[in-house]
């Protein structure tokens, strides 16, 4: 009998973890016990990649049928499927995505973040959805027991997670000062709190989730700032910026770019990873397209850190779920190359900023002040309320006796995905909230 031992690392992680401590002993010493361990093996998809560069007779490496040399095909299958191949739609993608998807991305990344330009990030991993690209970002940094600071508003999911799938403490701070804005002085506290250990991993969703609150330009300096202060004091930062809403801002004020773009080659000591992709930016909800970018301020060669950093990651894809669909990756990319996309978009962000303009002006309009009090808003698919009684208590009354959902979040708040209403329906819509609110 033979047994096999994964406790130490295998060869392979061993160089990629030279590599990263040569480059960064920050980001070595952020790594989890598995992000340590895992790699990209040179097994099949390595010796078939080879194979399909050199082998021009057969090439008999993978596990996909052909004929007449390309991939075998359901006719009832691709007539779903007008305007592509088989041979784009139907093979298997590389664990890290289709390199002219990576490479589109990464050039959007620095036309919609001016500010990335000369600066040190990754090209983009494709993955399969933001939330997978979250996922990837614990698997790598995140151990049992580690704790992640990030405001007190924030996506129910990364309870799942981070806190159950992964073991991790959920340390929030404020999100809103009482002054009104985002509070840094309460992000500085919580990283004070966190002085000596031997990393801090922070997370920012702008627009924020539930509340569809985006960081204004001079808010995104003092939290700069603030990380950049930690980080000079000795501390290792893993900020995780959370752009799935990335790109619908609604007020001029708002900060245009992702946090990011300011963090980026800043320092040796922060590694910022960008979570973000088409899921939610360009409308393609369930083709579950994600992307993952990393920068930091390497030693001397920040490519082979990001090398080692993109094959780890490609590890992790691979045991995971192989890969991401490359039907969807096709059908992005190619969306992205036709001429039109651009204005396309911009033209969904202004229905988008429309809906919002008529939330704020309903409330504006309206004495609502003895049922709830709304959170502030300039971005993204949602507002919150912060109700006077009992949110699951509204949220049920609401939905049994008005037909009208929304999503209950902690014991007062509610939340509301404007996005989903037609701009003339939402004065309706907020007369029979607070209908609903004043019954109880």
């Amino acid at each position: 009998m033979t047994v096999k031992s994964f406790d130490e690392p295998n060869a392979l992680a061993t160089e990629l973890n030279a590599t990263i401590a040569k480059e960064s002993p920050a980001v070595l010493a952020m790594l989890s016990a598995f992000g340590k361990r895992i790699f990209f093996p040179k097994g099949i998809l390595a010796q078939a990649a080879e194979a399909k560069e050199k082998g021009k007779r057969f090439n008999v490496t993978i596990g996909i049928a052909k004929e007449a040399g390309k991939p075998m095909f359901l006719p009832s299958v691709m007539k779903q499927l007008p305007g592509l191949t088989p041979g784009d739609a139907l093979p298997y993608a590389p664990a890290t995505g289709r390199p002219e998807l990576r490479k589109a991305w990464r050039e959007a990344l620095l036309a919609k973040n001016p500010s990335l330009e000369g600066q040190s990030f990754s090209t983009p991993i494709v993955t399969s959805g933001v939330t997978h690209a979250l996922s990837l970002v614990a698997d790598l940094f995140v151990d049992a027991g580690d704790t992640i600071l990030l405001p007190d508003k924030y996506w129910e999911n990364y309870d799942l997670l981070f806190g159950v799938r992964f073991g991790a403490r959920m340390e929030t701070f404020p999100l809103f000062a009482p002054g009104g804005g985002v509070d840094t002085e309460g992000l500085r506290a919580a990283l004070a709190g966190r002085q000596g250990q031997p990393k801090t991993i922070v997370s920012f969703n702008f627009p924020n989730n539930p509340t569809g609150y985006s960081i204004q330009k001079k808010e995104a300096d003092a939290v700069v700032e603030v990380l950049l202060e930690a980080a000079d004091a000795g501390t290792n930062l893993l900020v995780l910026c959370d752009d799935a809403y990335f790109g619908l801002f609604y007020e001029d004020d708002v900060l245009p770019e992702s946090l990011f773009a300011r963090l980026a080659g800043r320092h040796e000591r922060i590694l910022a990873v960008k979570a973000d992709g088409p899921t939610k930016e360009e409308y393609v909800w369930g083709l579950r397209t994600g992307m993952l970018t990393f920068g930091t301020k390497a030693a001397g060669d920040d490519q082979a850190l990001y090398g080692a950093l993109e094959k780890k990651i490609a590890g992790a894809i691979r045991s995971a779920i192989s890969n991401s669909s490359n039907l969807a990756q096709a059908v992005v990319a190619r969306a992205m190359a036709e001429p039109t996309f651009a204005e396309e978009c911009r033209a969904k962000r202004s229905t988008l900023e429309g809906r919002a303009r008529k939330v704020r002006e309903v409330l504006a309009s309206t004495d609502f002040s003895d049922v709830w009090e709304a959170y502030p808003f300039n971005a993204g698919y949602f507002m919150c309320l912060k109700m006077k009684g009992d949110a699951e208590t509204f949220r049920t009354h609401l939905l049994e006796k008005h037909g009208v959902g929304v999503i209950a979040d902690g014991a007062h708040d509610v939340r509301v995905a404007f996005a989903g209403v037609e701009e003339g329906d939402v004065p309706e819509l907020f007369q029979t909230l607070a209908k609903a609110a004043r019954e109880l």
